[in-house]
């Protein structure tokens, strides 16, 4: 179903939701958005770098393997 939506038709949506909602409500919407979008890239970036600092800190405490002793 919609599959058979082109330009003609998206751009038929766009301009009826730009009547229904005025340019303000819009503009305003898409700022959150914008806002949101950072706010997640900012959280993933700061995970990450939590996950790598103790990835760090478990190796840098993880002991050496003890040698194995042949029985002869």
């Amino acid at each position: 179903m919609l599959n058979n939506i082109g330009l003609p038709g998206l751009l038929l949506i766009a301009v009826i939701v730009l009547v229904l909602f005025g340019r303000g409500k819009i503009s305003a919407l898409m700022g959150e958005v914008g806002k949101g979008i950072t706010a997640f890239k900012r959280g993933v970036k700061d995970e990450t770098a939590e996950l790598e600092k103790s990835a760090d800190a478990a190796r840098d405490v993880t002991p050496e393997p003890a040698q194995s002793k042949d029985k002869a």
